[in-house]
């Protein structure tokens, strides 16, 4: 009998030993499994969170500490139904809402998201633009350039060796972003217990809550909504033929998303600590300095504080920022055509056309980082299109059959939309009023 019951227990995965075997044995296939959550994650990071993040932390110091952790929280489960919808599926949220609308209401929700591509790359590509000129004393136009060259060389080897090349590349890049930022981290004279004091949820001022809105665009992304769902579906579903499901079981299914999980909380954990650190760090170092409204003063300062050392790895952790989330943001753009338009234009075609704003941006002499700020602003603006129809489609059983989201994660998904919009009816009432400005 009690034989019996260990054999039992040995085929059921309960006998300790067998327990560990078998998880040493998945480790290897989940790491496999991991890296389209940090592409993704790519978007988290961009020279658009430095500036917003750098700038709540030299005027309002530990204040906004929360709106980056909620924001945080927010993106891991955003992300996660993003991947699933492509897991499960087989199709990325803009060919699923492509084939759902009528050709009027489609192209009018494609303007809209190019829109947000649009800002999104006018971010990344002053933000490179930025780290050159910080770090070789180039003018930022021909930086914008260069940002814009190098980003075609990114795109190219996805575009003739195919996504895990490209995710190899970008992986590389989100880990020179990481060391770049939290470098000063280490060195820099935090108060904790004001830290943790803004772990509480308030607003000083009409500034705090346009604050916020840049830092939630930065950091909840739309067009890394967008992109995560064709990321998952190219890594994980077999390409050809008109059946995603095809050879797939759902075990085989419930294998993938448990990887996904873990591949979006360890990018999105790694990308909640480069942002916390940059407020921490501005917190520690900026406050109470002048020049610190720029990147560029706030490289000054921190160089001041900190030592050229520490300057030259923020400036080349930024430039990383600015190439990696200058080629994810093509990508997404991409993606977002295809699936709304059925048209496909070459990667690089793309490139060449998406980067003229920003170069206009440069050339007239915008204040770059107000540029970063409020180009934030307008992502936080589209996070709505983005999010409440993949809400919609996740919890969808005809869809999504039986990995549609049950009742709690419903409801803690259309939590995250309210939140979003309600912030967001905030930031739009206090612009109208005349309350903001740089």
């Amino acid at each position: 009998m009690a034989l019996g019951q260990q054999e039992g227990q040995q085929e059921q995965g309960q006998h300790p030993a067998a327990s560990i075997t078998a998880a040493a044995a998945r480790a290897p296939r989940i790491l496999f499994l991991l890296g389209p959550a940090f592409v993704a994650a790519i978007a988290y990071v961009d020279p658009g969170n430095v500036a917003a993040n750098l700038t709540a932390g030299a005027r309002y110091g530990y204040l906004l500490v929360w709106v980056l952790v909620a924001a945080n929280a927010m993106a891991m489960i955003i992300q996660y139904q993003s991947a699933k919808l492509g897991i499960v599926t087989g199709h990325s949220l803009p060919e699923l809402l492509g084939g759902r609308m009528r050709t009027a209401s489609r192209r009018s929700f494609w303007v809209q998201a190019e829109l947000v591509a649009a800002a999104t790359d006018l971010a990344e590509v002053i933000g490179g633009a930025i780290a050159l000129q910080l770090l070789f004393g180039l003018p930022l136009l021909l930086g914008g350039v260069i940002v814009g060259v190098i980003s075609m060389i990114i795109l190219a080897v996805q575009s003739r060796r195919g996504q895990r090349p490209f995710e190899t590349v970008i992986m590389t890049l989100l880990g020179v972003i990481a060391l770049g930022f939290l470098a000063g981290l280490f060195v820099s004279p935090v108060n904790w217990g004001d830290a943790a004091a803004g772990l509480v949820p308030r607003f000083e001022g009409t500034d705090t809550v346009l604050l916020a809105a840049g830092m939630l665009g930065a950091t909840v992304m739309p067009h890394a909504i967008y992109l995560h769902s064709a990321l998952a579906r190219d890594r994980h579903v077999p390409a050809g033929g008109d059946n995603p499901h095809a050879g797939r079981t759902a075990a085989s299914i419930r294998r993938l998303l448990h990887a996904t999980k873990w591949d979006v909380a360890a990018a999105l954990v790694l990308a909640g600590a480069v942002n916390i650190s940059m407020l921490l760090t501005a917190a520690a170092n900026l406050g109470g300095v002048t020049g610190t409204d720029t990147i560029a003063g706030a490289h000054a300062a921190i160089t001041a504080a900190l030592g050229p050392v520490i300057g030259v790895i923020f400036a080349v952790g930024l430039l990383a920022s600015g190439l990696a989330s200058t080629s994810v943001g093509s990508y997404a753009g991409a993606t977002i055509m295809a699936g709304l338009l059925t048209v496909r234009i070459p990667l690089l075609l793309r490139r060449v056309i998406t980067l003229i704003p920003a170069l206009i941006i440069l050339g007239i002499g915008v204040n770059p980082t107000w540029a970063l700020v409020l180009s934030q602003v307008f992502l936080s603006l589209g996070i709505p299109f983005a999010l409440i129809p993949l809400i919609r489609l996740t919890g969808d059983r005809m869809l999504m059959g039986p990995f549609a989201n049950r009742t709690v994660m419903r409801i803690v998904c259309w939590v995250v939309a309210v939140l979003i919009v309600g912030l967001n009816v905030a930031l739009i009432g206090l612009t109208i009023a005349g309350g903001l400005g740089p």
